[in-house]
């Protein structure tokens, strides 16, 4: 279901147009009075000293891309907001936070025209699910200041659905909920999800007969592995859908009913993928985005870390919006290399859900001389362990092209995250 037809249908030259026009509102604001002091200084750096130094895509492109690091350091020099804040402190409503895995929290304010524009960008990503005003949307999350649930409850309400929020209980507890109040889509981590219905099934409860027939997933890229999304429609009878999304930057990545990957909402993001080495335009390479409605408080050309593919052909549903090929494929800053093989968490979470037996894993990395090693730690739910952990060892190695140990670990003896899971720790 498209929310807006006439925006994700545009071909390339209205489309740019209307990416213009939306671009050149932002830079009048941030050159505007009181104005962005963060993008002028940054850009005053490279040459450009207003507005109209950026007559053209090729300007644009010739802006320095932004990284984690400047917006952190930003705020370290200025605490507690930095000072990518267009207007005064008066103007700004909401407060969150970057859920801090990768580092550093990053604290983020928005406006209520900013806040209101959240809202419209998860209406994208639950229409393109199928989701509309008749469902009854639930949201099994504790609500802190890690912003990425917080914009989808908004975007619920927003596209007229009931939301039903989930927080101050247990997962039992918000099971017994979905069931009383008739939920037919849950919203949160793919690992969450997947934690929830190892929960009803120990306590005999059927999640696949709950009413439930769209689970949207976002925090991880767990939704768009094709293993993960097979348990994930097992395990609840319904479809599981991918979205990707920034505390910085907004929710900008959705699926539709073809689920042929991640389209990138254009009509408010601009979308490069940089070779991360060079810096050049690549099919594969390093995501770089542009917010265009959160004038409060941009984000222009940064480098998001996130490993892509742009995918070459038409999708099948008739959207224009180009589209991220199997979702976003790795944390650039993720990667392992072990024994000179290059390694993707994600990867070996592909592999891993393939075997209904495994509850759960995680990844342990160690350092043997100059180094690093790693093992996977499984929880075998059913089943002779020793031949589940073999059989898995061997699927790694054919997947990967290297031999990482498989150890059993002990029932519930590893997390379960509500938020993004961690899925490597270091010893």
């Amino acid at each position: 279901m498209m929310l807006d037809a006439t925006l994700e249908t545009l071909d390339v030259a209205r489309l740019g147009a209307y990416q213009w026009r939306r671009l050149r509102a932002l830079l009048d604001e941030i050159y505007g009075v009181p104005g962005n002091p963060f993008w002028r200084a940054g850009w005053a750096r490279a040459g450009v000293t207003g507005a109209d130094d950026v007559k053209t895509w090729e300007d644009f492109q010739r802006l320095p891309c932004s990284t984690k690091r400047d917006l952190v350091d930003d705020q370290a020099a200025h605490p507690p907001f930095g000072t990518n804040l267009t207007y005064p402190l008066e103007r700004y409503v909401r407060v969150h936070q970057t859920s801090g895995t990768t580092g550093t929290p990053l604290r983020w304010l928005d406006t209520q025209a900013s806040w209101e524009w959240w809202a419209h960008c998860w209406r994208f990503v639950l229409a393109g699910a199928g989701l509309g005003p008749s469902d009854r949307i639930y949201f099994p999350l504790s609500f802190g200041l890690f912003i990425g649930f917080w914009a989808g409850f908004e975007g619920a309400r927003a596209l007229g659905a009931l939301a039903i929020p989930g927080g101050g209980a247990d997962s039992l507890a918000r099971l017994h909920a979905m069931q009383a109040l008739g939920t037919t889509a849950l919203v949160c981590t793919p690992s969450y999800a997947l934690h929830l219905a190892e929960t009803a099934r120990e306590r005999g409860i059927d999640v696949a007969a709950l009413p439930v027939r769209v689970t949207v997933h976002a925090g991880e890229p767990g939704a768009g592995i094709a293993a993960v999304r097979a348990r994930l429609e097992a395990a609840w009878g319904a479809r599981a859908f991918d979205h990707a999304g920034m505390t910085e930057m907004g929710a900008y990545g959705y699926e539709c009913a073809a689920q042929a990957g991640l389209h990138v909402n254009e009509s408010e993001f601009i979308v490069e993928v940089l070779d991360p080495e060079t810096g050049t335009s690549a099919r594969e390479g390093e995501l770089v985005l542009t917010n265009l409605g959160r004038l409060g408080s941009p984000v222009i050309r940064y480098r998001t870390g996130d490993r892509v593919r742009l995918a070459e052909t038409p999708c099948a549903c008739g959207r224009t919006f180009r589209r991220l090929e199997g979702g976003i494929l790795g944390r650039l800053d993720d990667m392992l290399i072990v024994r000179g093989v290059n390694v993707f968490p994600s990867a070996v979470e592909g592999i891993v859900r393939r075997f209904a037996a495994v509850d759960e894993f995680q990844i342990e990395v160690f350092r043997t001389g100059e180094l690093d090693e790693a093992r996977v730690l499984v929880e075998i739910g059913s089943g002779d362990a020793a031949a589940v952990c073999a059989a898995l060892q061997e699927a790694l190695r054919a997947g990967l092209g290297l031999r990482l140990p498989v150890t059993p670990a002990p029932t519930r003896s590893l997390p379960r995250f509500e938020l993004k899971a961690r899925r490597v720790v270091r010893r």
